[in-house]
C-alpha cells in the first residue's frame, strides 16, 4: 500500500524529497531502501535513482542509517555548539554541530530560529549569520520535510568564523603557506606575515577563497612557536575558542579581593580537617574528617564532615570575576598547563584550603549508621584551618604502616577515623550499587621541554575512593537540603540509556551468550551483572567499552531526572567552586536559602537557571574535546619519529571506513582504513561490532589485541594510521545487519583517521 501524502504521487516513480522524508518519519518500521521502493513502487532502473536521494540526504544530515534503516538524525543533546555552515532554499540559516564524532556519520543538520517570540517576549534576542558559531538551545521540528532539529540562539561565540589556525611553513621560493591543524581544512597562501616566522602558530583571516586555487589570507596574531613546550595545548585552546586570558578588571577585582571575615561564620578552625589531593595539586578546595558517633541511639555510626572552599563569599553574582567564570564554565586541564576558570589569586590563595591558615567554607556534617545510611545532616557556613596537606599516596601509606613525620602524629585521630568512616559508607555504597565500569585512565607525564616522558595508569587506591564517596555524599546533601527548602538549583543529571542504546547492546551481548533483559526500566546494577559475568573472561574489556558506549552523557539540568550512573534521585556537584561554575551555583543557592549570609543566588540568576545549565553544559563539552584532541596531538608528536615500528593495540572502534586501534602503553588512537585489510570484500556487522570478509569469513572485531604497525604520524591532526599485521581470525556467520561499502568494493578509509569516539561522564 502506498503511504499517505498530501503531494500526488506517481507510482513507480521516485518521490519529491519532502514526501520521501516524511514517509520515513512517519513509518520507521517501514524506512529501509527495500521497504521505501516497495512502498513506492520503485522497480528497475528508479532504483538506483532512489538510492542516489537516499544518500544525498544521508549526506545533507537530514537522514542517518542505523542498522539497514533508514530514520532522521537524533542524539543532539539539549544544547549544542552549531557552527552556520549555509541557507536553505527560503533564506533560513542551517547550522551543524562544531563537534560530532566521525565514527556517527554526516552531522544533522539544524534550522537556525532568529526570532525571538512575540511582543511581550522581552529576551533579549542574539542574532547570527554565516560563518558564526554558536551556542544554541535545540528543538525537535515539528516538520517531517525539513532539518530534524530547530535551535534557538543563546548566544553567539564566535564571529570570526573566517579565521583559520595552522602553521606558517616557508617556501624555497619565498612564499609562506598555512599549513592548517584540522585535516578537513585546505592550505593557505599567506599575503601578510605580521611578523610570523617558519614553524609559528598564527591566526589567520582568510581574505579569499575561490572555486580555483588555494584560498588566501593575512596573518592577525602569533599565537607562538611550534616547538615551545605549550604549543599543542594552545592550538586546542584557540581552536575551541577556550577563554585563557583574564580581562584585567577581572585580575583587578581579584587582586583587590581581602580574607573573609568571621561575620555570619561559625569557627571551626579547632577540628583537624585535612585536604587529601593529588601530590602536585595547587589549589585545594574541599577537606574533611570523620568521628564515630557517640549517642547510644545510633550506636557504630560515623559522622562525616565535608568543608568546601567557599568561592561564593569572593565571586558574586554579575560582577567581573562572575562574568568571566560563567564564560569558561570550568577549569580546562591539560598535560602541561590548566585554563582556570578562576585568576591565581582566588583559586590558589583565599579560596584553597591552605595548611595551618584561616579559610571561609561551606561546611556539610552527615551522620552515618553503621549500615550506612545517612541518617541526617546540616551545612554550615565557617572559618576552617586545615590540620594537613596530604597526598593520596601519603594518606595511604600511613593507613599502611608507613608513616611520616607528617602523618604519624594523625594516624589515629584523623586518618583512622576517615578509613573506618569510609569503611562504614562502602556498605551504603555496595546496597546501592552504581555502574562501576573497570575504564582505568591514563595519565602523560611530560618532560621538561613540554615532549611526552610516559603514559602511566596511576593505581585506584583506596584514598581515592575515600575522597569520592564523600563527596558524592556531600553532592546528595546539597540537593535533598536545597529540595527541602525549595530553592531553585543546577542538578548534575544522568539519563538512563535509551531503548535504541540498550537494543543495540542487547543484540550485542547476545552474540557473547549474555543475556539483556528488556524493557526501559533498567538500572545500573543492571549492567554490573553483565560486567561481572565478562570479568574473567576474553571479552572483558570490549564488554566495558560497550557498556560504556550505551550510557547517556552527564549534563547539568535545573530539572531533576535523577543520576543513573551514580544510582541517586538526588545529584547536585557542590564540592569544586573553584573549578566548576556549577558548583558555585549550588553554593549560592545554600547560602541564600539558609539564610547564611552574603553572597547567595539573586531573583534574576534564579530565573535563568535553564540557560545558564544549558551554556556550562556546553562548555564542559568543550573542555572534553580540547583535552582529548591535545592528548592524541602529543601522542602523535611523540610517536612521528617512530614510523615502521610495530606497536600491540587493540581494536577500539569499528566503522564501515576501517579499524580505530588504541595502543594502551600510550593512550592513543589511530585509524586502519578498510581498503588496507587484504584482498578481500569486507562487510560491517553493526551487531558484532566487527569487519568480516565476504569471501573468507575472516575478519577483525572490536576488543581483538592486534599487532600493528605505524605508517603515518601527523602532530599537527593528532592522527595516526597503522597497517595491520595480525592475521584476521574466524569470525561468526554474520547477522543481518551489516553494510558493504557503497561501490561494491573493499571499503576505503580516506587516509588517517582523527580518534574513537571516547566518552566520558
Amino acid at each position: 500500500m502506498a503511504p499517505k501524502s498530501d503531494a500526488p504521487i506517481i507510482q513507480g516513480a521516485v518521490p519529491p524529497r519532502d514526501v520521501l522524508l516524511k514517509f520515513i518519519a512517519d513509518n520507521p518500521e517501514r524506512a529501509s531502501k527495500r521497504e521505501v521502493a516497495k512502498a513506492f513502487g520503485i522497480k528497475g532502473a528508479a532504483r538506483v535513482e532512489l538510492k542516489d536521494l537516499l544518500r544525498d540526504l544521508e549526506d545533507e544530515g537530514l537522514l542517518q542509517k542505523k542498522r539497514k534503516s533508514l530514520v532522521r538524525p537524533g542524539a543532539l543533546p539539549p544544547v549544542t555548539v552549531l557552527d552556520i555552515t549555509t541557507r536553505d532554499k527560503d533564506g533560513e540559516l542551517i547550522g551543524r554541530p562544531a563537534e560530532w564524532p566521525e565514527m556517527e556519520g554526516a552531522a544533522p543538520a539544524v534550522l537556525i530560529r532568529q526570532s525571538g517570540g512575540g511582543k511581550n517576549n522581552k529576551r533579549k534576542v542574539a542574532t547570527a549569520g554565516l560563518g558564526d558559531r554558536i551556542v544554541a538551545k535545540i528543538f525537535p521540528s515539528k516538520s517531517d520535510t525539513g532539518p530534524a532539529y530547530t535551535a534557538r540562539i543563546i548566544k553567539v561565540i564566535d564571529k570570526r568564523k573566517q579565521a583559520a589556525l595552522g602553521v606558517v611553513k616557508m617556501l624555497d621560493d619565498g612564499t609562506a603557506r598555512l599549513m592548517p591543524i584540522e585535516r578537513r581544512d585546505n592550505e593557505m597562501i599567506l599575503d601578510e606575515l605580521a611578523g610570523a616566522k617558519d614553524g609559528d602558530l598564527v591566526e589567520v583571516d582568510v581574505k579569499r577563497s575561490g572555486r580555483h586555487g588555494l584560498p588566501r589570507g593575512e596573518v592577525l596574531s602569533v599565537v607562538g612557536s611550534l616547538t615551545s613546550e605549550k604549543a599543542v595545548s594552545m592550538i586546542a585552546i584557540h581552536a575551541h575558542g577556550i577563554p585563557h586570558i583574564f580581562p584585567k578588571e577581572a585580575l583587578d577585582a581579584a587582586d583587590a579581593a581581602r580574607p573573609a571575615t568571621m561575620s555570619h561564620r561559625e569557627d571551626w578552625r579547632d577540628l583537624p580537617l585535612v585536604t587529601i589531593d593529588p601530590a602536585d595539586a595547587k589549589d585545594h578546595d574541599d577537606a574533611v574528617f570523620a568521628e564515630l558517633d557517640t549517642r547510644p541511639e545510633n550506636e557504630g555510626g560515623m559522622i562525616v564532615t565535608v568543608a568546601i572552599a567557599d568561592v561564593s563569599y569572593y565571586v558574586r553574582t554579575k560582577s567581573a570575576l562572575d562574568r568571566e567564570a560563567m564564560k569558561r564554565g570550568n577549569s580546562v586541564y591539560f598535560p602541561d598547563r590548566v585554563v582556570p576558570m578562576l585568576p591565581e589569586r582566588i583559586s590558589n590563595d583565599l579560596c584553597s584550603l591552605r595548611e595551618g591558615e584561616d579559610r571561609p567554607a561551606l561546611a556539610v556534617r552527615m551522620v552515618f549508621s553503621k549500615e550506612g545510611r545517612k541518617a541526617s545532616h546540616t551545612f554550615h557556613r565557617i572559618m576552617m584551618k586545615s590540620a594537613a596537606k596530604l597526598s593520596y599516596q601519603q594518606a595511604q601509606a600511613a593507613i599502611e604502616g608507613k608513616t611520616d613525620d607528617k602523618t604519624g602524629p594523625l594516624l589515629e585521630p584523623v586518618l583512622k577515623p576517615l578509613w573506618a568512616a569510609y569503611e562504614t559508607m562502602k556498605r551504603g555504597r555496595d546496597r546501592r550499587q552504581p555502574l562501576e565500569l573497570d575504564m582505568p585512565e591514563r595519565r602523560i607525564l611530560l618532560k621538561e621541554d613540554g615532549t611526552v616522558d610516559k603514559v602511566v595508569v596511576p593505581p585506584r587506591l583506596d584514598a581515592h575512593k575515600l575522597i569520592e564517596e564523600m563527596m558524592i555524599q556531600a553532592n546528595v546533601a546539597a540537593a535533598e537540603t536545597l529540595e527541602t527548602k525549595r530553592q531553585k538549583l543546577i542538578y548534575r543529571t544522568h539519563d538512563a540509556p535509551s531503548l535504541a542504546k540498550q537494543e543495540s547492546l542487547r543484540e550485542f551481548l547476545a552474540t557473547l551468550s549474555i543475556p539483556l533483559a528488556k524493557g526501559g526500566n533498567l538500572r545500573a546494577n543492571s549492567f554490573n551483572g553483565i560486567l561481572s559475568k565478562a570479568d574473567n573472561s576474553p571479552h572483558k574489556d570490549l564488554v566495558n567499552q560497550m557498556v560504556l558506549r550505551a550510557q547517556s552523557q552527564a549534563v547539568y539540568s535545573p530539572e531533576n531526572i535523577g543520576h543513573f550512573g551514580l544510582n541517586l534521585m538526588k545529584y547536585a556537584h557542590f564540592t569544586s567552586p573553584i573549578r566548576r561554575y556549577a558548583d558555585l551555583i549550588v553554593h549560592r543557592a545554600l547560602v541564600a536559602s539558609l539564610n547564611l549570609g552574603e553572597g547567595g543566588l539573586t531573583a534574576e540568576e534564579e530565573a535563568q537557571l535553564d540557560d545558564i545549565a544549558a551554556e556550562i553544559s556546553t562548555f564542559e563539552r568543550r573542555a572534553m574535546a580540547a583535552e582529548r584532541e591535545t592528548v592524541d596531538r602529543l601522542i602523535a608528536h611523540h610517536l612521528a619519529g617512530r614510523i615502521g615500528e610495530s606497536f600491540d593495540g587493540r581494536v577500539a572502534g569499528v566503522t564501515r571506513s576501517g579499524l580505530f586501534i588504541a595502543l594502551p602503553e600510550y593512550g592513543a588512537d589511530g585509524f586502519i582504513p578498510a581498503s588496507t585489510l587484504g584482498a578481500d570484500y569486507y562487510v560491517h556487522d553493526e551487531v558484532r561490532q566487527s569487519l568480516v570478509g565476504e569471501r573468507t569469513g575472516l575478519g577483525y572485531q572490536l576488543g581483538d589485541d592486534v599487532e600493528v604497525q605505524l605508517v603515518e604520524a601527523i602532530p599537527l591532526a593528532g592522527a595516526i594510521r597503522f597497517e595491520m599485521l595480525s592475521a584476521p581470525r574466524k569470525m561468526p556467520a554474520a547477522t543481518r545487519s551489516y553494510h558493504k561499502s557503497k561501490t561494491g568494493r573493499p571499503m576505503r578509509g580516506g587516509g588517517a583517521g582523527r580518534r574513537s569516539a571516547r566518552g566520558r561522564r
